[in-house]
């Protein structure tokens, strides 16, 4: 039986188009169903200042292909020696929609990060008063926590205090994977929100491990428990407006992934709509996809709305989804859920 849904035109609250010639080919991928993104600023060297930003965002305005249309909402890199300064005036242009936290050694291209937050109180505060969004990667790097225990031990230990030292800081704690994660938001005021991506809502970490290494699955913050994945699931359907998409779309060529220390990421810009609406539509919530991928975001980041829609329809026939993905740097493998989706992106 063919069904059909239609939605404001989606948004992805968090993003890697990396640069050169990984920025040709990818940028497409979301552009195509996305209006908006938010876009990570951890590239070698990083975007650190407002300057930085305006060179990116210029470079990936100028890989946009004519028939597309996209708006890059960019970040900057909280660095040790950020200039608060620097940040509200990037903000004040219309430039810069967050900042965002790595904590050092964290993720792919974190050594810049924060190692001592008291070095960044001062941007922070700043931040707070003009209403900048902080968005959060969440993990403690210390080598004695268990890579499954980070996102919890990161709430208590450095979250919990730095929102309580900064009255007022908006804060996204992005692509959280666990129940951990779910319960803090959901006990905390309006101020604090939370991306969770398309992939967490598919895998768990048995699908990493069981039966061989999955390389193309393995992410940062890697995949948790089974609990923890349906957990994140309950909170992206709910339709709490404190919960929107972000992809983390990360794209890594296949030799970068498939080595000894394989880098961290799933690509999934490409086939992410359709397997939203798969995720929905199984949990009996397509009516709260267009909330979780379309209204949700730019409320917490007040913005608009985007005006234009974007279809979706089931049919019998499975859609097809290329492989990979290629570019100048070399192939990218697209995410592959181990299932059949049969929710088409139409129109």
């Amino acid at each position: 039986m063919t069904q059909t849904l239609t939605i404001r035109r989606p948004d992805d609250w968090h993003l890697h188009l990396r640069d050169g010639a990984m920025l040709q080919a990818v940028l497409p991928e979301t552009a195509r169903h996305f209006g908006r993104a938010i876009i990570m600023p951890n590239l070698v060297p990083p975007v650190v200042t407002g300057a930085d930003a305006s060179a990116y965002r210029d470079r990936i305005l100028a890989a946009l292909p004519d028939t597309m249309q996209f708006e890059p909402l960019m970040t900057l890199y909280l660095t040790e020696n950020t200039d608060p300064a620097d940040v509200a005036a990037a903000h004040a242009s219309g430039l810069i929609k967050a900042v965002k936290l790595y904590p050092a050694g964290a993720t792919t291209n974190s050594s810049s990060g924060v190692a001592n937050f008291d070095k960044v109180r001062g941007v922070l505060e700043t931040m707070a008063e003009i209403g900048l969004p902080l968005c959060v990667h969440g993990e403690v790097t210390d080598a004695e926590i268990d890579i499954f225990d980070r996102e919890a031990v990161f709430i208590d230990r450095i979250l919990d205090p730095l929102r309580r030292a900064t009255p007022g800081l908006r804060v996204v704690m992005e692509h959280i994977t666990t129940a951990n994660g779910v319960d803090y938001v959901k006990s905390n005021a309006a101020d604090l929100g939370a991306t969770i991506t398309t992939h967490h809502l598919i895998i768990n970490r048995n699908h990493i491990l069981v039966g061989g290494i999955k390389p193309h699955y393995y992410c940062l913050p890697v995949a948790k428990r089974e609990e923890h994945r349906l957990a994140l699931r309950a909170a992206a359907t709910s339709g709490d407006a404190r919960f929107f998409l972000g992809t983390d779309s990360a794209p890594h060529t296949d030799p970068n992934k498939e080595s000894a220390c394989g880098c961290a990421g799933c690509f999934t810009a490409t086939n992410t709509m359709s397997l939203l609406a798969h995720v929905f539509d199984e949990d009996g919530a397509l009516d709260q996809l267009e909330a979780f991928a379309s209204l949700n975001g730019p409320a917490f980041y007040g913005l608009p709305v985007n005006q234009g829609t974007l279809s979706l329809t089931r049919t019998e026939h499975p859609v097809h989804v290329p492989e990979k993905i290629e570019t100048g740097d070399g192939p990218v493998t697209v995410f592959d859920p181990g299932f059949p989706v049969h929710w088409h992106v139409t129109a």
